[in-house]
């Protein structure tokens, strides 16, 4: 049974995952670049993965940290290569992009790193970047990497609230109190 879509071989497919890489804003997984890459119904799974590791093979895709990220070398082929893919395509996939990157570059910009202490506690270091730099970079003492770890989730889920919080705090005058 022959293809629907407009990816019809593994060449169009690796045309596509270049593309696809050359636009996402940081190192992604092979789940989330699965994802980005079925976006058309040419795309089989297992010629998928033989695409990926094939370019992984050929130096246009690197692994750091069990993520991919696009090489110089395939940054300069994707670009020669990326009108072959059709119009509606490199729509579907921009607008996935969209998704995708504003979701990494909040991963980028909130962070927390837990850090265990010689004496058995744990060190909890909350950071909050914007696109010119670090806003705040918060060390908290905790008792343990269990109750670290839940006051990172909830940091991660709000962490404006808690700069404006400490911002108030930071402000306010005896007048206000």
């Amino acid at each position: 049974m022959g293809r629907t879509g407009f990816i019809h071989d593994k060449l169009d497919i690796k045309f596509l995952i270049l593309y696809l890489m050359d636009r996402v804003a940081g190192p992604v997984d092979f789940a989330a670049l699965a994802e980005l890459t079925f976006c058309d119904d040419g795309v089989e799974y297992f010629d998928f993965a033989e695409s990926v590791a094939e370019l992984v093979d050929t130096g246009h895709l690197a692994i750091q940290d069990e993520r991919y990220v696009i090489t110089d070398k395939g940054r300069r082929n994707g670009k020669i290569c990326e009108s072959s893919l059709a119009y509606s395509v490199r729509r579907r996939c921009d607008r996935n992009l969209a998704k995708l990157n504003a979701v990494l570059r909040r991963n980028a910009q909130v962070r927390s790193e837990i850090l265990p202490r010689e004496d058995g506690s744990v060190t909890l270091r909350l950071i909050l970047d914007d696109d010119k730099g670090n806003l705040m970079t918060l060390d908290l003492l905790t008792v343990s990497e269990e109750q670290a770890g839940q006051l990172a989730d909830r940091f991660r889920a709000q962490p404006e609230k808690l700069y404006e919080n400490i911002l108030q705090t930071l402000l306010e005058t005896e007048e206000d109190t």
